[in-house]
């Protein structure tokens, strides 16, 4: 199991980003438009920590795993039957794959599929 993209949704973006960047000597990009306007950085196994703003006023701050899947529809299926609420189907994300979000006992996580 493998972690390709953390996200973080927070109301303070910009002190987000220094944080991390202050603890673990990193330089967040510019905002990617396709990413929900999350300024991301690498992670050493070729994933990417995005941090992000709320897309609406529902959404509230969050810290999201992405485990990489081969096949993403086969996983969002596995999650439905084993009880979890898939909160955002399969989207395919430009020049990045394909990304699926699940809730199972309040937990937000997701699938990333590249």
């Amino acid at each position: 199991m493998q972690v390709h993209y953390l996200e973080i949704v927070t109301k303070d973006v910009e002190a987000s980003c220094a944080l991390h960047s202050a603890i673990h000597g990193t330089a967040f990009s510019d905002a990617d438009p396709s990413l929900g306007g999350a300024r991301t950085v690498p992670m050493p196994n070729g994933g990417m920590v995005g941090i992000r703003a709320p897309m609406h006023d529902g959404e509230k701050p969050v810290t999201r795993a992405y485990i990489l899947v081969k096949d993403i529809e086969s996983a969002v299926a596995a999650a439905e039957e084993a009880g979890a609420v898939i909160a955002v189907p399969p989207m395919k994300i430009p020049g990045h794959g394909a990304c699926a979000i699940f809730i199972q006992d309040g937990i937000e996580s997701g699938f990333w599929q590249i």
